[in-house]
């Protein structure tokens, strides 16, 4: 009986377990059908409940924003365009102390799982229990989320806000697509995609950027409690940042956590542990700033170029991780910079002391320019912003412009080139305003390819270019005049010609006479080369009779003038506007044996790839013979030979010593813009100086070109003459005479100013005409 009841109940038992079995396999077998269903839903976003998933496309060729590169002709990287500062690493370019330190952090179980690591993941719920919160997401799922940007608004569904349905929606996205992830991809590949996709904060993305942001370094150079530092900051970029005010405690801890880490999987012994955790973090952080470092303005003057090709070609400059190669050479660059430095600040305190106790916008009669802070507020931004606040009440807007604040301005008294201090908004504007600037740039007149280029003497504060910004260029537009004379109508260097007044009779009715530098004319005779070296402004309008303001015009515009040229005769004095960049071209014409190249400064742009997508073939063509060309290098060299030329003191330069150098000073009137170009055989340099507004100026010779501009060139070359390493520009030397035998003189110091000069006021052939064609 007893065995009965026990075989009764064993039955029950059985049948018990069984429907339990049933139940579970039932269970199990729905859960797998809801899973499946779950994930296809999910997948296909049903009904529009989940939101979109990326195609086979976009998982083969995922797209990161990349940083796009500025390189110099020697290799240097100039600076970067980019929204977020990211450049791709390899696997190869990792370390195995990044390998292991960023596996024993965030998936030790990496290269064993295929993106979803089961165990990791039913582990949350233990530590859930615990009251702890845990990641599960391996490697390959964070991939995922950062590449596809699972978690924005671009792949919401309309259960996205649901509470716990709008997480599991989205972990749900990321398993699917880390598994498809890993079908594409080896885990080498998948380790190196995810180092270049997270954020070290200060919009560093990626192992290779951060590595130099803050440890100036690549990633194989980083130490084992650098890298540490930096995988910990992957929790919380800003959080664990030691380089944030108020998070280096945290940051430290962090480090050491992942220290421990690594000696928890025996990437550490034990002695290095203890080593290492008591280190202080030592950063050198190394800001991406489109304000500082090297060729500043110049980055701006590429972006400007190149943004419409882009537009045009379907790329995106700050994401698509383009390459811009220059013709930039670093080591001119910094020189061109320092010669820009050293001279500016020490006119800089001339101009100070010049005009102690006063405003420097002056008008042509020497007085204050009336209301002219008032119109320089309100070309501000603080103006227009407060303009939109406060509308009309000009009460309250004064009253903001008139408070004093804390604030930083540019001074050249420290390296920083600024200082804090406590101003009004229109003191600063006042302050701002009597600062004199520069436009700087040289070429390889054998190529065309701008090797320097400043714009200015300080991006952050100054931000207008003056290599682009057209000025008055006055006498350096005079060799245009001379060059078509000597062309068109057979002159040679030693003609003499008479310095007396010069008459043109206007179109629109009344006259213009060419006033000389000194407001008289000497009724000298003088060579063409010595009244070119002496820069007489009578001879300059002689010849323009003979040539035509319109002829002038057509030349200008063969040599690369691109401002706009005005058909009147004061055009022969440098009247209307050029830019630096321009002129500078132009001159290289006569050193290139007449013939004109393009300047350009970009040599090729390539894709993420490497592939050539862009190769610079500048325009050329011939505009005058090599004899011609040859004999107006003679001319300017006449400027620091000739005696009375206005380029005598390169004299005491090294560079200048048995080297031949060709050039022109200018001054515009009351002394708005000083100008000088300048050229050796193998660079030819452009450079310009003068106040933010033509009204901003010295009101003595201190403004010549002479003493302005020419500083600049002559330090500039100084320091390229005496670096070795630039031996392709810095070799003394004649400029190149024609292959055709000249068949005139070039011996023109025999010839002096006549000081009863023939009554013929046009110039008094040497030789029979030269015949140029």
């Amino acid at each position: 009986m007893r065995l009965f009841k026990k075989i009764i109940n064993l039955n029950q038992h059985l049948r018990m377990y069984a429907k339990i079995i049933r139940i579970t396999w039932i269970s199990f077998a729905a859960g797998a059908i809801f899973f499946v269903m779950w994930v296809a839903a999910v997948s296909k976003d049903f009904a529009g409940w989940f939101g979109g998933m990326p195609d086979l496309k976009e998982l083969e060729n995922p797209k990161n924003e990349l940083a796009s590169e500025l390189y110099s002709a020697d290799n240097v990287l100039l600076g970067k365009y980019f929204r977020e500062d990211r450049n791709p690493v390899t696997y190869e370019e990792l370390s195995d102390t990044i390998v292991n330190c960023l596996l024993a952090t965030e998936d030790i179980r990496f290269f064993d799982h295929s993106g979803i690591d089961l165990k990791g993941t039913f582990a949350v719920f233990y530590y859930l229990l615990q009251g702890e919160r845990r990641g599960s997401s391996t490697i390959t799922q964070q991939l995922a989320k950062n590449l596809f940007k699972t978690r924005g608004e671009g792949y919401s569904g309309a259960l996205a806000n649901v509470p716990i349905f709008g997480t599991l929606i989205i972990k749900t996205k990321e398993w699917i697509l880390a598994i498809e992830l890993e079908k594409a991809y080896t885990k080498k590949e998948i380790m190196a995609m995810y180092l270049t996709t997270v954020d070290f904060g200060r919009n560093s993305f990626g192992i290779k950027v951060a590595a130099k942001r803050y440890f100036n370094t690549v990633p194989k150079k980083l130490s084992i409690e650098q890298t540490a530092v930096l995988m910990g900051m992957l929790k919380a970029p800003t959080f664990y940042n030691p380089t944030i005010e108020g998070k280096y405690e945290n940051a430290m801890r962090r480090r050491n956590t992942v220290l421990e880490q690594m000696l928890k999987y025996e990437y550490l012994t034990e002695g290095q542990f203890q080593t290492l955790k008591v280190l202080p973090i030592k950063t050198n952080l190394q800001p991406e700033d489109h304000n500082v470092g090297l060729a500043t303005y110049f980055r701006t003057a590429v972006r400007n170029e190149i943004m419409d090709w882009c537009k045009k070609q379907g790329y995106d400059l700050y994401s698509d991780g383009l390459k811009v190669y220059t013709t930039i050479d670093s080591r001119m660059q910094t020189y061109a910079e320092q010669a820009v430095a050293e001279h500016m600040k020490e006119l800089q305190k001339t101009f100070f002391e010049h005009w102690k106790g006063k405003n420097p916008w002056i008008d042509q009669n020497g007085q204050e320019i009336k209301g002219y802070l008032d119109l320089a507020q309100k070309n501000t931004d603080r103006y227009r912003d407060l303009k939109r606040q406060f509308g009309d009440d000009s009460v309250a807007i004064a009253k903001v412009m008139h408070e004093p604040i804390k604030m930083k301005i540019f001074t050249w008294e420290n390296p920083q080139y600024e200082k804090d201090t406590i101003l009004s908004p229109l003191d600063s504007i006042r302050y701002s305003n009597h600062f004199l600037h520069t436009g700087m740039t040289s070429m390889d007149p054998h190529t065309g390819q701008i090797k320097a280029w400043v714009g200015g003497i300080n991006y952050k504060y100054f931000q207008f270019d003056n290599v682009t910004q057209p000025r008055q260029p006055g006498s350096t537009f005079k060799p245009l005049v001379y060059m078509i004379a000597m062309k068109e109508h057979g002159y040679s260097p030693c003609d003499m010609v008479l310095d007396a007044p010069q008459t043109f009779i206007l179109p629109g009715g009344g006259t213009w006479t060419a006033k000389n530098a000194d407001g008289g004319y000497s009724n000298q005779q003088y060579t063409l080369r010595n009244a070119l070296a002496r820069s007489i402004n009578s001879v300059a309008a002689l010849l323009m009779k003979k040539i035509k303001p319109a002829n002038l015009i057509k030349y200008a515009k063969d040599l690369g003038i691109t401002s706009r040229l005005d058909t009147v005769p004061a055009l022969c004095l440098g009247a209307n506007d050029v830019k630096v960049v321009d002129l500078t071209g132009a001159y290289a014409t006569f050193a290139n044996q007449g013939r004109w190249i393009e300047p350009h400064f970009i040599t090729e742009i390539r894709d993420k790839n490497g592939k050539v997508i862009f190769k610079k073939e500048p325009r050329s063509h011939e505009i005058i013979d090599e004899k011609l060309a040859y004999l107006m290098t003679y001319m300017l060299r006449g400027s620091n030979e000739e005696s009375g030329g206005t380029a005598w003191g390169l004299a005491r330069y090294d560079f200048k010593k048995d080297n031949q150098i060709a050039g022109k000073t200018g001054t515009t009137n009351s002394h708005s813009d000083g100008w000088f170009m300048g050229m050796t055989k193998d660079l030819v340099t452009g450079v310009r100086v003068g106040g933010i507004k033509p009204t901003i100026h010295f009101r003595t010779s201190v403004g010549q070109g002479a003493k302005m501009a020419m500083p600049i060139f002559a330090i500039y070359n100084e320091k390229v003459f005496k670096d070795p390493s630039l031996s392709k520009y810095n070799q003394k030397g004649k400029f190149p005479e024609p292959a055709i035998k000249l068949d005139i003189e070039l011996d023109c110091s025999k010839y002096r100013p006549i000081s009863k000069p023939d009554s013929s006021m046009y110039i008094m052939p040497t030789s029979h005409p030269l015949g140029f064609n």
